[in-house]
């Protein structure tokens, strides 16, 4: 069904404003700042050079945007990485080294921790992907072999792309004290090359990526991706995986290893459309952690795609909403667990995207907005909505250029939520 909601850009628009993935909120503890990267352009290739302005808008005042640092190191989908660090008044994000000869894993990036109490900024040794809940630590991943296997989450080196190794034992997944900034590998590629060896792996490049911490930050997610055929990502293969914090209790719940005619000679993978990876029935993608011991992904388990939600321990699988949630979006659950927030890709006739809420209790889609993306923006400079809760449930926040501009916006859902309560109280 369909649900009247209010819809508000953040902002005046004289710039262009974005924010990037679904998998942390850009609401600060108190829902009343908003994270954000201000950049020049609405599209356009990104070399490493292109400077974006990293800032919050204040919501409690006429959405006025305070800047807090600037950054080369980012990315149309991921942006910077920008996000609070924990409950304190600390954000984080990725940025550029100023020379390449230090001695860390990546040494043309780092990332900048920047406290609004005080305006001191401080950086640590490893850009980041996504930190524990609680803040104290970060994990990170190669942004060189993004570049290589997922050019649209990568950030361009310095000066000269790194020679990669197909599966080396000296990358992987590091964890970064944010405290200290001491760092070591948890676990490495080779590992996870030698962890239930699959043949399509034997002559394939290997990566990491949609990491997630669990609400207590005992565990993380991750997909562990390989492929022959970086060029076309309907040729790649995953595999979704849980460790604890420190790389033990490595457990694999799903792998989606499959024969893939696309690596036959002479095959055109300029025939494969934007957002036909999204839409193949063997992709693992967007997993997030509903508690400790849950996460819901969308993939393939048992020759069927769906919403699955797994259970870490046992490795149970239940389909959510099996003739309803039919197609691939971002998705977060409620901090009830009543409510999954996703989203859907364009529409291949009218190239428009829907942002929805789904209650698990009634098993009923309620369409929020349809949003117009415009179908010549490609793969690497689309803007996907990444719907993203307010601490409070009462709000989404998406990015969008429905309206010519990439732009933030808000959505106001707490009249669902409430409206929805009253009619299971009145019909209990």
């Amino acid at each position: 069904m369909t649900s009247p909601t209010l819809i508000r850009r953040v902002g005046d628009a004289s710039a262009h404003h974005f924010f990037g993935y679904y998998n942390k909120s850009n609401f600060d503890r108190e829902d009343k700042r908003l994270l954000a990267q201000r950049v020049d352009r609405f599209t356009g290739d990104i070399t490493g050079k292109e400077k974006a302005t990293l800032g919050y808008f204040d919501l409690e005042a006429n959405d006025q945007f305070h800047a807090i640092g600037q950054t080369t190191t980012w990315n149309w989908q991921m942006g910077s990485q920008l996000q609070w660090v924990g409950n304190s008044n600390r954000i984080i994000y990725n940025a550029r080294t100023d020379s390449s000869d230090r001695d860390t894993p990546y040494p043309d990036f780092c990332s900048k921790l920047h406290d609004l109490d005080n305006g001191e900024t401080r950086t640590l040794p490893l850009p980041v992907y996504v930190l524990s809940p609680d803040g104290h630590y970060a994990l990170s991943v190669n942004y060189s072999r993004f570049m290589v296997t997922h050019k649209t989450i990568g950030y361009p080196a310095s000066h000269q792309e790194p020679q990669l190794e197909k599966a080396p034992a000296d990358d992987g997944i590091y964890r970064m004290d944010m405290e200290s900034g001491d760092y070591q590998l948890i676990l490495s590629l080779a590992q996870l090359r030698a962890f239930d060896p699959r043949p399509s792996m034997d002559k394939a490049i290997h990566w990491i990526t949609h990491l997630e911490a669990n609400p207590s930050g005992s565990r993380f997610l991750f997909i562990h991706r390989w492929t022959e055929r970086v060029e076309d990502e309907t040729c790649f293969l995953h595999r979704l995986f849980t460790v604890n914090g420190d790389g033990s209790d490595l457990r694999l719940l799903e792998c989606s290893d499959h024969p893939l005619p696309q690596l036959a000679e002479g095959f055109d993978p300029n025939e494969v459309g934007t957002f036909d990876y999204e839409k193949s029935e063997y992709q693992i993608s967007h997993p997030m952690w509903k508690s400790d011991e849950e996460i819901i992904v969308w993939g393939p388990h048992d020759g069927a795609i769906h919403y699955h939600l797994y259970h870490d321990a046992t490795g149970k699988v239940d389909i959510i909403g099996p003739d309803i949630l039919t197609e691939n979006g971002h998705m977060t659950y409620s901090r009830d667990g009543r409510w999954i927030l996703s989203d859907t890709y364009p529409d291949a006739n009218t190239n428009e995207r829907i942002l929805f809420l789904f209650d698990t209790r009634s098993q009923t889609r309620h369409d929020i907005g349809s949003f117009f993306t415009p179908p010549d923006l490609g793969k690497h400079n689309r803007c996907d909505l990444h719907p993203r809760w307010s601490h409070d449930n009462k709000h989404v926040c998406i990015d969008s250029v429905h309206e010519g501009t990439r732009q933030l916006y808000l959505a106001d859902v707490s009249h669902i939520l409430t409206d929805q309560s009253l009619a299971r109280a009145a019909n209990s």
